[in-house]
């Protein structure tokens, strides 16, 4: 059992460092979700649990539980 949907997250590179650990980064979201990016501001399609934002390379992600709602996507830093 994980903590992966009733744990908090303080930060975006907690929320990365989960999905990493749960062996889910790089898997395919059940839906793509258009993020706007928080550091350049343009939208990207973010199609895994761990993705990176085309234009400036902000790393995002979010578990797998949560992957419903565009909310839910935390930011964790360029290059993370």
């Amino acid at each position: 059992m994980h903590d992966g949907c009733s744990g908090s997250f303080e930060s975006g590179k907690e929320v990365v460092n989960k999905v990493r650990s749960m062996g889910f980064s790089t898997q395919f979201m059940p839906m793509s979700m258009t993020i706007d990016c928080v550091e350049c501001g343009k939208a990207f399609e973010m199609n895994t649990f761990e993705d990176k934002c085309p234009h400036c390379n902000m790393v995002y992600a979010v578990v797998p539980c949560h992957a419903f709602d565009p909310s839910n996507v935390k930011a964790a830093g360029i290059d993370y």
